[in-house]
């Protein structure tokens, strides 16, 4: 044996083959190897640093140092103890002064109680090492926000939406939207307003707000009422053409509420002028008439009912006749009493639009019959209708502006019922559009009334092909 040439340990020889190269760690490279522990030089003046000839062959009895775990990025844990190179019962897995035949879990992959497995990340599997985006060493790791959720800003890293706890993100969905628009096609116009129209420094007054919302509860009646632009106006920049006007007369049983909409002729100069005239004129006859109505209501006197609101009707439209000679707005009224005895509520009115009825998850189209005009509401739910003849006009009479048939019609409400009237930009895509119909009735046959932003919300609901103003006013019956 060379001078100064110390031999390698009996641990690191194998009898008759050539000495057996130490484990390699997973960090070291390849073709290079670490020296273990029992082949480095021992310090002079150590018992064992006799020459391995002198102490003679003694069997290696001490554990084997386990290999180094790879290193571990900040916040993500060891590898599982169910791992291949973890095996239970092997001593050269156990660390100094760990129980025999037990191996530990990394601090970082415990549970904050003692005595509970690892905890495991949501949509981790059991054994699998987390990803590096975990947040913190003992921390649940972050939870991708749910599919269709937007993310807030801040957490476009796919952070928690909510709080955290053990790894589980809590949502708070909200209530579920009404929908931009039903059928089969989108419509051809932006959902929102896009242009105002043109305003006069010299009649700022006459301005048209894009929407009107209003509502009350009165005895058992709760009403919600809405006046929109319709998406070709809003478009155009364009006026809404459509007023709405809501008004309460009388107090206690005495009270009367009025609900008044008229639209403006399209091609009439002024429309919008002409359909809040309409509105504002029937208000003051009504108003002045109030407590007559609330005894023939509560008497339910219809004759004089009919006759009595014939005659404001036509006195109002009279008045817009005068000036241009023809009609320039329709108009259509509802009467609501508030005694909560008294379950009669009339419509009355002039002009297109829709008078419809809510009952069992069902709409009924009881619009008012006239002479000469088709209508889907059924006889038997008819209770006045007009008995005059047509006849063909004297060639000796000046010829009279034409007239728009007036209508009425009186019905009893029961609990439960919703009553709706509306103009022509809201009744035809009711008539025409079976998943308006559908949409609306699921929304407004429970129980409780919408709140006014929901009630907003479902009417203007589009459908393609009905881009005109909108205007409604639904009761709901306690």
């Amino acid at each position: 044996m060379p001078a100064g040439r110390t031999p390698a340990p009996p641990s690191a020889q194998q009898p008759g083959g050539p000495p057996a190269a130490p484990p390699r760690t997973p960090d070291a490279p390849a073709g290079r190897t670490s020296t273990p522990p029992t082949a480095q030089s021992p310090q002079p003046g150590h018992p064992s640093a006799a020459p391995p000839a002198a102490q003679g062959p003694q069997p290696d009895r001490s554990p084997a140092a386990p290999p180094r775990a790879p290193d571990t990025p900040v916040g993500r844990a060891s590898a599982s103890p169910t791992a291949p190179d973890a095996r239970p019962g092997d001593p050269s897995a156990v660390p100094p002064g760990a129980p025999a035949g037990r191996t530990p879990v990394p601090p970082t992959a415990q549970d904050p109680q003692s005595g509970r497995p690892p905890a495991v990340p949501p949509g981790a599997s059991a054994g699998r090492t987390p990803t590096a985006s975990d947040p913190r060493p003992g921390q649940p790791p972050a939870v991708p926000p749910m599919p269709g959720w937007p993310v807030p800003a801040g957490e476009q890293g796919g952070g928690p939406r909510g709080p955290v706890v053990a790894g589980v993100a809590h949502f708070t969905p909200a209530a579920p939207p009404s929908p931009d628009y039903v059928g089969y096609r989108a419509p051809t116009y932006a959902p929102e307003p896009t242009a105002l129209p043109v305003a006069d420094p010299e009649e700022l007054g006459e301005l048209v707000s894009d929407t009107v919302l209003e509502g009350a509860r009165y005895g058992v009646c709760t009403l919600r009422a809405v006046s929109l632009r319709g998406d070709s106006a809003r478009y155009r920049g364009e006026a809404r053409r459509d007023a709405l006007l809501v008004a309460r007369f009388g107090s206690g049983e005495q009270t009367l509420v009025l609900v008044a909409m008229a639209t403006g002729v399209r091609a009439a100069p002024g429309a919008h002028r002409a359909a809040a005239e309409a509105c504002r004129w029937i208000g003051q006859a009504v108003g002045r008439s109030h407590e007559r109505l609330v005894e023939d209501l509560r008497a339910d006197r219809r004759g004089d009912l009919k006759s009595g609101l014939n005659r404001l009707t036509d006195r109002t439209l009279g008045k817009l006749r005068a000036d241009s000679g023809e009609p320039t707005a329709s108009l259509r009224c509802l009467l609501l009493p508030a005694d909560p005895d008294c379950r009669t509520r009339v419509f009355f009115g002039a002009g297109e639009g829709g008078l419809f009825r809510l009952r069992d998850g069902e709409w009924r189209d009881i619009e008012p019959a006239v002479p000469g005009e088709g209508t889907g509401a059924p006889d038997g739910d008819r209770l006045t209708m007009d008995l005059g003849i047509p006849v063909p006009p004297s060639p000796y009479e000046a010829a009279e502006p034409p007239q728009m048939p007036f209508r009425f019609r009186a019905v009893i409400a029961r609990p439960g019922d919703v009553l709706m009237m509306c103009t022509s930009g809201l009744a035809d895509p009711l008539r025409g559009e079976a998943a308006l119909r559908a949409f609306l009735g699921r929304r407004w046959s429970r129980p409780a009334a919408p709140g006014l932003a929901g009630f907003l919300a479902d009417t203007q609901t589009r459908v393609k092909g009905y881009a005109d103003d909108r205007t409604a006013a639904a009761v709901w019956e306690a």
